[in-house]
């Protein structure tokens, strides 16, 4: 995977819920993020992360069903790369 771009500060904030377990994800090509129950204000943020690899389902669902959102390997690495830069 190259080298992922910065991200911005609603990338971070949602890979943070995400990271805290506050986020579900859609079963879908395109998937929806939601966090503490209610819909993303940004799905293409949303789309973005899913996309880049950064986020994606903890499990198999049914299309359109919501199941558990979780960071990857590349997730926690930028998470972890943007609050190592942060705190320099």
């Amino acid at each position: 995977m190259p080298q992922q771009a910065e991200l911005n500060h609603r990338e971070r904030a949602t890979l943070q819920a995400v990271a805290l377990g506050r986020a579900e994800i859609t079963g879908s090509c395109e998937p929806d993020l939601f966090i503490d129950g209610l819909a993303c204000c940004d799905q293409t943020t949303a789309h973005r992360l899913a996309r880049q690899g950064l986020v994606a389902p903890a499990r198999t669902g049914r299309p359109g069903e919501l199941v558990p959102a979780v960071l990857t390997n590349a997730g926690r690495a930028a998470l972890g790369r943007e609050l190592a830069t942060s705190a320099a």
